[in-house]
């Protein structure tokens, strides 16, 4: 199978941190930036772009002949949800929440320095209202799909392990091209467990938003085929 790991497009609180606007207000859940909805249309449109003709070889490590996505996930985290959707309407494919691929931490505010407080995830409603074509886990209720505080750093990791091994289990024999809308944060943890690093591990690849980073996943090894490609992207909308 190949995973196809797509960072969400630019976040409000991405933008605050672009302008160093410390004392600017950040959210537990941001939606994205009018320039963020712009990369997710960017990153759609490259997404559904085809030409079988382009290249004779079986092997196309640059999808010259496109990327061909079976089947795509997000997170639960708006950001990744509006970036999916998006991407979803674009190649009229169904977006299927993934809870375990949120970003690092789960959803937190630094109440005062040094002073991180959990907040819930958004509810069963919401979703139906705001994205009514997401397909939602059957265990979601009105508490919100995350509840558990700040996520410890020891988590993380075991996290990832468990979102690889799910990923495999559901489409590891087979020629799927899966799309998964996650975060930057939380890649390193996805690429830590694809190379069996034990924790603790200092990994510091950075992704920007609405990039592809494109791994195989074979029964002999993994391979990374490229990593946070934008090049679809004009460059006043390129951000990190």
């Amino acid at each position: 199978m190949e995973l196809y790991f797509l960072r969400h497009a630019q976040s409000e609180n991405n933008a605050l941190a672009a302008r160093n606007a410390a004392n600017e207000v950040r959210t537990h859940d941001p939606e994205l930036t009018s320039l963020g909805q712009q990369q997710a249309a960017h990153l759609a449109d490259f997404l559904a772009q085809t030409n079988l003709a382009a290249q004779t070889t079986p092997y196309d490590p640059q999808n010259r002949r496109g990327v061909g996505l079976t089947h795509l996930y997000a997170s639960l985290m708006v950001r990744a949800v509006h970036t999916g959707t998006v991407i979803a309407r674009r190649l009229g494919l169904p977006l299927t929440a993934w809870p375990d691929w949120h970003e690092e931490g789960g959803l937190f505010l630094e109440e005062q320095p040094g002073v991180f407080v959990g907040r819930p995830g958004h509810g069963r409603a919401y979703f139906t209202q705001a994205y009514p074509d997401f397909i939602l886990p059957e265990s979601l209720t009105e508490a919100g799909w995350w509840t558990a505080g700040l996520e410890p750093y020891e988590d993380r990791p075991r996290r990832a392990r468990r979102a690889v091994a799910a990923l495999l289990e559901r489409h590891g024999p087979t020629d799927d091209r899966v799309g998964i809308v996650s975060h930057g944060g939380f890649y390193n943890h996805i690429l830590a467990a694809l190379m069996d690093l034990p924790a603790p591990y200092r990994l510091g690849h950075m992704l920007n938003n609405a990039s592809i980073t494109r791994i195989v996943l074979a029964p002999d090894a993994h391979y990374v085929v490229y990593q946070n490609r934008c090049e679809y992207l004009p460059t006043e909308l390129i951000t990190a």
